[in-house]
């Protein structure tokens, strides 16, 4: 879909691009609008049942972006979709080594899982990094009520392993055989160390579930997750966001 004017100069750029990634074998629809972008965009993809919508995006916002929101944004918070937001698009295929997936803070986090794990079925030698955040409260309690160093650490390791085994109890739900799995807990505010973590990874796909709906001003102050991935997109980001079948 193409939203914005729509003469012979559009139509001719357009079927350039067509004949360079070749769909001649692909059914595909063109679809012209214009107006809002981010209105638009969301109204085609329900009139047209869409479960997967492919995106260029930003690799990193500015300032003024960030607050006064991006159509890329505003997709993000109102899509009943699953998105895929691409950083760096390319004609070109890049096999997926590292898959980071985000294993927190959605109601389709099961989903989430087992699509990167679909995703890195399909290539060859892929890592799925599930990252998941250590639950601060649990710590911050054991160190004010009069703990020793070795009670500290010892109730540290058991919210470890509390967390990891929350996670390996969804994996057991989920064709990962032939994966490679690593599970890495974070600590600290969450989204920030989670784009960290996709930099240190050299990460190629950034997986995350769709937040409950909707986001409000406090999450606009104090950012969501997703709010700050799209503020500086590690890599390419595919939010999962499954579509109810009727």
């Amino acid at each position: 879909m193409h939203i914005g004017p729509h003469g012979e100069k559009e139509e001719g750029l357009l079927q350039e691009i067509l004949k360079k990634v070749d769909l001649s074998n692909q059914p595909y629809k063109i679809i012209w609008e214009e107006g809002d972008p981010a209105d638009k965009i969301l109204k085609v993809c329900d009139l047209q049942k869409v479960d997967l919508l492919i995106a260029g995006a930003l690799k990193k916002e500015n300032l003024v972006h960030y607050y006064v929101g991006t159509i890329a944004r505003k997709i993000m918070r109102k899509a009943n979709c699953s998105l895929m937001m691409i950083a760096n698009p390319s004609v070109e295929t890049h096999p997926l080594k590292n898959i980071v997936v985000n294993a927190e803070d959605s109601p389709f986090l099961e989903e989430t899982l087992n699509v990167a794990c679909h995703i890195a079925s399909k290539e060859e030698n892929a890592w799925v990094h599930i990252v998941r955040e250590l639950k601060l409260l649990g710590l911050a309690l054991a160190a004010t009520d009069q703990h020793s160093e070795d009670e500290y650490a010892e109730v540290k390791q058991h919210l470890l392993k509390d967390e990891i085994v929350e996670v390996e109890k969804m994996l057991g739900r989920i064709p990962h055989d032939q994966i490679k799995v690593n599970i890495k807990m974070l600590s600290g505010k969450s989204g920030f160390e989670l784009c960290k973590f996709a930099e240190r990874k050299q990460a190629d796909l950034l997986v995350v579930g769709s937040p409950a709906r909707r986001f409000y001003l406090f999450d606009r102050v104090f950012p969501h997750d997703l709010e700050y991935v799209f503020a500086d997109m590690p890599c390419n980001l595919l939010i999962v966001h499954p579509t109810q079948k009727k």
